[in-house]
Formats: structure tokens, C-alpha cells, sequence
């Protein structure tokens, strides 16, 4: 039954401006709060506050059409409805009517909804008819294609085939080497029942793609309809001595992994050295350091230098630093090193050290690769209906429709498609973002389920954790040729916008405490209206611009 709330310190609405915003803390209802925004002349109201992480949409960014992004990871809402437009995002929000009167504004709802802060998608599905999707994969993007499948209406049979179970948030693997997995859980087990969604704990061996079929490691087969492919990346080790013959030498990719390192960590101090300078290596380090000695060990010249460019890397590398972490950057790995030479022979032995190309070896109790994964595709290469791409990833349409199939789709760290952003000119780009694999998965169950519906299109984001939060948007599919850095980079805490030029193009942006500034910017990317490089070597500003 809608009530009237009355809203504290808005008496009017008069004032409010289009893609204007206000947070008002909602009278009668401890701890209520609402967003009042005005789009097209139109003033909403919703919950006040991101359903990823809890971010206050009071510092997001409105758009002309009447969408609200969140400041921090990119999650985006439409105003008039409230629904999620752009992952990671898990829930809706609620929208309530807004009251002008009598000198107060008032909103229209239940306290109830007020309080829940978010509206979750809920079914009550029994499958029915001839249509079957079976999806290869469990992990982001499949969770954003179920959702999406469900949502519009979709009533055919889905079955997930993954070793993993439920999907995760792989982000917090890396970020906090979390070990239970219901912590990372994006939905529960009760809520798959409710929406009829079939997972089988197994391995996809093969697809025989004239008959429509996935057969699995323990002898099933799965008829078809609609197949979607998204059975993720697969880490790489190092083909080097000694890493595959002792122990204590771990990958990241999964719950078990977290699992394994943090029982090899035990009562802490140990001595670890961590291989490989991007994002995964980074943030182990930087999580482990606190009670460990953590060495990093990377290629490059600085941390992330490869995606952020040498002047942003060493900004990461003097923070983590500062946490306790030690570098050797420009440096090349010979091989492991047995703790015991006499236990190595007999094939005993656990890691000691990792010896350098230039002699070094550094002191080891246990050693984490993240040196990059390479797309899960093993059940496809000897199939000669698909041809893959050269380094093993999928080639798929703007629609993330395989190339030359039917009913086939491929979405996530297998999938290289077309990129339309900044810079892309539709060159074939393959990109391994947690966030980018979700957005993939909603737009293929939109597809299925309303292929007459039209797609919103996205702009890749990433984000991480490096003792502060670095924002990132866009892609750099042909490098980048300058480096546009302003705030102050330098300071005890940075706090800057990078934004990554090719010619005159803004390509990338990567901001740190500068919030919103990378959502304004992948917004600004998605309207076709990014600052360009003289404009911001004239001094205009980011959030200035106009949507």
C-alpha cells in the first residue's frame, strides 16, 4: 500500500534543473534515504545508493536520456524505471512517485522499499517449452545472461555447465584472497531454484554443432537451442625449470586457489615472492604484504606499464611500496629453485626461491604466478566447425554472435568482437574485465529473449585496489602515444585523471580519488562527446563537459 514520506530539507522542486540531483533523507523512516533527479522535465525518485557496492548515486553522473551511472565501478540505472542498464550492478531500484505540495515534497511508496534500498529481480519459474540454452561457463557473463534471460521472459529450459558451481565475484579472488565461497556468491542457491536455472558440476569436452549437442568429461550430452560460450580464461604458468616439478608454485583463477595459497600462507611471515606486475599480481601483493614479505617480480619497466603507461605504473608501484612490497622490475625469471635439492630428486620437493636470469634468487616459502590467462577454449580446438582465432579466443559480431554460426554465442575472456569505442574503429579487440563479461552476457539473454529489442551499448570499465581505487575506462586496442595526467599524481595520497591520447582521441581514462570523473568520461565515450587531446591541453574540464 503506497504511503506518503515527506522529504527533509526539499521544499521545492522548482529549482531543480535537468540532470540535476539530490539526496533528501526520507521523514519517518530511520536511516531512508532517496535520490531526487529531474530528467526531460520530469522529476524521479529512487533509492539513494548503488546495489553493487553501495556507492551514493548523489555523485554519479545523470545523462540527458535519463540514465545515472554510479561514481565508483560503472553500474548504470534508468531514471524513469529504476532497472539496471549496465552491469555490475546485481539489483534494481526502487522508484517512487514524487508529491510537490503544500510547501514540501513528498515521495510515494512503502517504507519497506524505502528501506530495502534495492529492488531484486525475483521468478518463480517452471521451464516449458522446445527452447533449451545451455551455457558453457559459470562466471560473470553467464550470471549477466540468466538474469537477463529471466527477466525478459525467457520460460525455456537454461542449464549452466561449470566446475565451479555458482558464479562468483572473481574481482574479490584477487583483491582479498577470499576463501569461502559464499562470500562471493553474486546470487544464492535458493535464488537459480526459484528461477528454474539447471547447473551441472562438469566439464564441456566437446560440441557437436550440427546436432546441436555439448557433451561433458563425465560422459552427458546436452541438446541445444541457443548455446552460449563463456567458459572464461585459463592462467598461464611459466615453461620454465622447476615450476611444474615442486610444490607451493600456485595459480588464480578460483576459490580452490585462494584455498591453496592461504593454507600455504598458514600463520603468516612467510616469504613470497609474486610473479608478474599487472592487476591479479598487484593485488595479491598488495593484500599479502601486511603479514608477509612480498616480493614482486615483473617484466616491465613499472607495474601496469603495458595498459597505464610507465607514468601511472610508477604511482602504483610507490603505493604498494609503501604497503611493504619489494620490486625487481625489468626482470627476467630463470626458474625455481628447490628448497631441497636431495627432496627435488625424488620428486618431493616444495619451492625455496626464484632464481633471476642476472643470478639473483630470491628466498621463497611459496610463489603466485599472474602472468596472464589464455581463453578456456581447449574443447574447441579440434573442432573443425569453428575456427578460432590465433591466440585460441572466439571471433564473434557486434551482437557477440560466432562468426559464421547459427544460435552460437561466445561472450567474456574467450570472445574477441568488434570495438566501437574511442579509438576501435571496430578493430577486433579481446578483453578480459570481469565487468565487460557481464555486460556481454545481458546483451546476449536480451538478444535471445527480445531479438526485435534494441541494445544499449557499453563502455568497457575496470577498476582495482591498490590501497586507494583506481577507476578505468575505455580501451587502447592500438596503444596509446601520450599520456595526459592532471591533478596531483605526486602527493602522499595521489589523487589524478590519466587520460590515454592516440593522435587527437581520448582512448582510456584512469582516475584515483577523483570520483566521478571516470563514469563522466565513460559516458561522454558512449555519447560520442570525449574531450578530445587539445581540448584538454586548453584546460577544459572533464566534468564540465556536456552530455
Amino acid at each position: 500500500m503506497a504511503q506518503e514520506f515527506k522529504l527533509k530539507d526539499i521544499t521545492t522542486l522548482s529549482n531543480l534543473q535537468n540532470c540535476d540531483k539530490q539526496e533528501a533523507e526520507v521523514e519517518g523512516i530511520d536511516g531512508g534515504k532517496v535520490l531526487v533527479v529531474k530528467v526531460n522535465d520530469q522529476v524521479h525518485a529512487l533509492n539513494a545508493n548503488c546495489t553493487h557496492f553501495g556507492a551514493p548515486l548523489k555523485n554519479g553522473v545523470v545523462s540527458p536520456e535519463g540514465r545515472i551511472t554510479c561514481p565508483w565501478h560503472g553500474a548504470c540505472f534508468n531514471v524513469k524505471t529504476g532497472d539496471v542498464e549496465d552491469a555490475p550492478a546485481p539489483d534494481h531500484l526502487h522508484r517512487f512517485d514524487v508529491v510537490e505540495k503544500d510547501g514540501a515534497v513528498y515521495i510515494k511508496g512503502s517504507a519497506e522499499n524505502v528501506k530495502a534500498g534495492r529492488r531484486k529481480p525475483t521468478f518463480n519459474v517452471k521451464s516449458s517449452g522446445s527452447e533449451k540454452v545451455v551455457i558453457v561457463g559459470g562466471g560473470s557473463g553467464t550470471f549477466g545472461a540468466v538474469q537477463k534471460l529471466r527477466e525478459h521472459g525467457f520460460n525455456g529450459s537454461i542449464t549452466v555447465i561449470s566446475n565451479e558451481g555458482l558464479p562468483i565475484d572473481r574481482t574479490k579472488l584477487s583483491k582479498a584472497l577470499i576463501t569461502d565461497p559464499s562470500k562471493v556468491h553474486i546470487r544464492d542457491e535458493q535464488w537459480y531454484k526459484d528461477a528454474d536455472i539447471a547447473f551441472a558440476k562438469d566439464t564441456a569436452t566437446s560440441i557437436d554443432f550440427k546436432s546441436k549437442s555439448v557433451s561433458t568429461k563425465s560422459g552427458s550430452s546436452y541438446p541445444y537451442t541457443k548455446l552460449i560460450l563463456a567458459s572464461g580464461g585459463t592462467p598461464k604458468s611459466l615453461p620454465l625449470p622447476g615450476f611444474k616439478d615442486q610444490s607451493n608454485i600456485f595459480l588464480l583463477r578460483h576459490i580452490t586457489d585462494t584455498r591453496a595459497i592461504m593454507d600455504a600462507v598458514g600463520d603468516k611471515g612467510k616469504k613470497i615472492v609474486v610473479i608478474g606486475s599487472s592487476y591479479i599480481g598487484m593485488e595479491v601483493a598488495n593484500y599479502l604484504c601486511k603479514e608477509n614479505d612480498v616480493t614482486v617480480v615483473g617484466m616491465e619497466s613499472t607495474p601496469l606499464e603495458r595498459v597505464m603507461g610507465s607514468k601511472v605504473g610508477s604511482i602504483f608501484q610507490r603505493i604498494v611500496e609503501k604497503n611493504g612490497v619489494k620490486f625487481y622490475m625489468g626482470a627476467s625469471v630463470d626458474s625455481a629453485v628447490p628448497k631441497s635439492q636431495l627432496a627435488n630428486a625424488v620428486g618431493l620437493s616444495s619451492v625455496g626461491g626464484v632464481k633471476l636470469k642476472d643470478g639473483t634468487v630470491l628466498d621463497a616459502d611459496l610463489v603466485i604466478l599472474g602472468v596472464g590467462v589464455q581463453p578456456g577454449t581447449e574443447y574447441l580446438k579440434d573442432n573443425n566447425d569453428i575456427q578460432l582465432e590465433e591466440d585460441g579466443s572466439v571471433g564473434v559480431d557486434e551482437n557477440f554472435a560466432v562468426k559464421g554460426m547459427k544460435d552460437v554465442y561466445a561472450l567474456g575472456d574467450i570472445a574477441t568482437y568488434p570495438y566501437h569505442g574511442p579509438g576501435g574503429n571496430g578493430k577486433p579487440v579481446r578483453i578480459e574485465h570481469w565487468n565487460v563479461a557481464q555486460n556481454m552476457g545481458r546483451s546476449v539473454g536480451q538478444r535471445i529473449a527480445k531479438p526485435d529489442q534494441e541494445q544499449h551499448p557499453f563502455v568497457p570499465v575496470f577498476w582495482s585496489a591498490l590501497g586507494s581505487q583506481l577507476r578505468y575506462c575505455g580501451h587502447t586496442p592500438d596503444g596509446f602515444d601520450d599520456v595526459i595526467v592532471t591533478g596531483e599524481p605526486d602527493a602522499d595520497q595521489p589523487k589524478f585523471v590519466a587520460f590515454y591520447t592516440k593522435g587527437e582521441d581520448v582512448v582510456a581514462v584512469a582516475s584515483m580519488s577523483k570520483d566521478p570523473a571516470m563514469t563522466k568520461a565513460a559516458e561522454l565515450m558512449r555519447a560520442g562527446k570525449m574531450l578530445t587531446r587539445s581540448d584538454l591541453k586548453s584546460g577544459k574540464d572533464l566534468l564540465q563537459a556536456n552530455l
